[in-house]
């Protein structure tokens, strides 16, 4: 399967995928589906139109997950979504902030994009820096959570590069996993002292020091509210 099909694929539940990215499950909806607020009507940041469907693909799982570094912005994400209907016309892509080719390749497009759509200087992707154009930090945050094949992200490091635990909707039916075992189930081994004999033998197991410290499952969700 393709990298661009597999962004179409239904992956998780806006509970499910939530909870992944340790946000409420109201913020989720209103940037997926938009939300009425005091009379006023707002319209979706991701999606192209309101669905009302409960299944979030992969690619809606990627974006909520790059919106999700600008949650501390003191504008509202929708300032955003006239930058992503432009950037869907722009590369002919209904997931562009999946693909690699406006975050890191044509920062002069996304550039006359953010100014010509007027988008807060709180949520810019590239920035002036002299006479360089680099990414916005909350961009660069993102880009070391996540793995690109064929210039689309396929795959989610929640803890960072550095990290065993991932997110791919290849393995484990898009439950983050080490090696392939959803952490779930390595967390219930830790617990019985079932350790397989394939892990190396430096430590008894790859959630040990986080399970010690810590009766949360797993240690990167630990990590998310700060984003780090």
């Amino acid at each position: 399967m393709s990298a661009v099909t597999t962004l179409e694929r239904d992956v998780y539940g806006v509970g499910q995928a939530s909870a992944l990215l340790g946000l409420r499950q109201d913020k989720v909806r209103g940037w997926l589906d938009g939300y009425e607020r005091s009379g006023v009507k707002y319209p979706p940041v991701i999606r192209e139109a309101s669905t009302g469907r409960d299944l979030v693909t992969c690619g809606e799982f990627v974006e909520l997950g790059y919106l999700r570094e600008y949650r501390r912005a003191c504008v509202s994400l929708q300032h955003i979504r006239p930058v992503i209907e432009r950037l869907r016309q722009e590369f002919g892509v209904r997931y562009p902030l999946a693909h690699a080719q406006p975050l890191i390749y044509d920062h002069q497009l996304v550039l006359r994009i953010q100014e010509e759509t007027n988008l807060d200087p709180s949520l810019a992707i590239v920035i002036r820096s002299g006479q360089e154009l680099i990414l916005a930090r909350e961009v660069e945050v993102y880009l070391q959570k996540v793995e690109f094949a064929d210039d689309v992200v396929a795959r989610i490091r929640p803890a960072g590069k550095t990290s065993p635990v991932v997110i791919d909707p290849e393995f484990s039916f898009g439950r983050p996993s080490i090696r392939g075992v959803a952490t779930e189930r390595i967390a219930e081994l830790c617990r019985s002292g079932a350790v397989p004999s394939s892990w190396p033998r430096r430590t008894s197991c790859p959630l040990a020091t986080s399970t010690q410290r810590s009766s949360t499952k797993l240690s990167w969700r630990q990590r998310l509210p700060d984003g780090r």
